[in-house]
């Protein structure tokens, strides 16, 4: 578990503060409610702290020393206040705090602790600033650290090109407009045309005409923000630009995904296979096809109930994502399975498919009654057909002959 400081002096904002992080199983609360007992812990070991939600005004501290003193220990500190005041949100934002939360109500503590769920995302997000200017990128760099988040910087659209091919894991670019030789829009539109990226969130900025936030728009940006900017106001952006992907891909993954188990469904293996089968043809590269079935799955239900079923099958396919994480593996209904490899010998195919149905037969899977093991059959085809449904019949066909031939076995052509 992480563990957060709460500094604050008000017993009835700690106890709403103590009940809401008992919520979470990912925060262990650390409380203080003076600036002396903050010194003491944070004297050996400020590192042991992941964050702080502090207190602007504490008995000793009246006048934010304490937020003063936190920061230094370079803890990210998201601050508390009972008393709103502008010049001092302004001066904390620009020193660096996470957030300046007014205790309004019960939805300012449920704010600042969502914030910390989000400090503990924003650690393996990695975003790109691209500006010709270095100032600018550095000055935009230090408001997202201050989010925790990664941060890459690109002096031109050239170099940004070049740094995505290194990056292909990177969750948002933040582009200036003005920049010499290719422009922010010029950007846009060059990564958009590459499918590769179609999940990059993208922010435009700029300085300049009112138009050009319609140009980033139909560019392929996802926000537009003009300078100058609040900080907060590239944190709401990006916050919610990062949220909307992320429902986004959850619904995708509801579609694309088997509830159940994690594996691609059976519509979306076809999606990913027949391009590849395609292009394997043409390609001559060697083909094969495996179905996979666990033996004697109606007994397991009927002697253990569908919730044992239910850990059989996530415990199957586990290993099987592991095992076959380079190809295609799906759930294709009920206690079937399929995996979709290309460029492997027979033998090769073979042995790895083997390999997994002997790891199968070691996989213990806990029960009220002892743990469980169970057996696969397995069916492999190595001849193109006409099509990628002939190689599956095929495939089919030698796990009916696995399963007569006395199942926990791979058969292949």
């Amino acid at each position: 578990m992480l563990q957060v400081l709460i500094v604050e002096d008000s017993p009835t904002v700690l106890k709403v503060m103590d009940y809401l992080l008992r919520q979470s199983t990912k925060f262990q609360p650390v409380y203080a409610a003076t600036l002396a007992e903050v010194e003491i812990l944070l004297e050996d070991s400020s590192d042991q702290f992941f964050a702080a939600i502090v207190d602007i005004n504490l008995p000793d501290a009246p006048d934010g020393q304490a937020v003063d003193y936190i920061r230094q220990c370079d803890i990210p500190t998201i601050v508390l206040t009972g008393r709103f005041n502008e010049v001092q949100r302004e001066q904390m934002l620009a020193n660096g705090v996470v957030d300046y939360v007014e205790k309004e109500s019960r939805f300012s503590y449920e704010y600042a602790i969502g914030l910390l769920a989000k400090l503990s995302r924003n650690q393996t997000m990695k975003l790109m600033v691209v500006d010709d200017s270095s100032s600018a990128r550095l000055f935009v760099k230090g408001i997202l650290r201050t989010h925790l988040y990664s941060v890459i910087l690109a002096e031109s659209a050239e170099q940004a090109l070049e740094l995505l091919k290194d990056h292909s894991d990177l969750t948002l670019m933040i582009v200036d407009y003005t920049m010499p030789g290719m422009d922010g829009c010029q950007l846009v539109k060059t990564i958009r045309q590459n499918n590769a990226y179609d999940d990059l969130l993208i922010i435009g900025l700029s300085a300049g005409e009112q138009s050009l936030s319609a140009r980033f728009i139909k560019a392929g940006a996802n926000d537009f923000l003009k300078k100058p900017f609040y900080h907060e106001e590239l944190h709401c952006r990006v916050m919610h630009n990062i949220e909307q992907r992320e429902l986004l891909i959850a619904v995708r993954n509801m579609a694309n995904q088997d509830y159940l188990t994690g594996l691609d469904n059976r519509r979306y293996f076809f999606d990913q296979a027949q391009p590849l089968y395609n292009s394997a043809c043409k390609q001559q590269k060697l083909i094969s096809v495996a179905m996979i079935d666990i033996d004697h799955f109606k007994q397991v239900n009927d002697t253990y109930g569908h919730a044992v079923g239910d850990e059989v099958l996530k415990s199957v396919s586990g290993e099987l994502k592991r095992t076959f994480s380079r190809f295609i593996a799906a759930r294709m209904g009920g206690e079937e399975f399929c995996v979709f490899m290309v460029g492997l010998e027979e033998s090769k195919a073979f042995r790895l498919l083997d390999g997994f149905r002997e790891l199968v037969s070691d996989l213990g899977v806990p029960t009220e009654q002892g743990e469980l093991f169970v057996t696969i059959s397995c069916g492999l085809s190595m001849l193109p057909g006409q099509s990628l449904d002939g190689m599956l019949q095929q495939a089919d066909e030698n796990l009916y002959r696995a399963k007569e031939a006395g199942r926990n076995l791979v058969v292949s052509d």
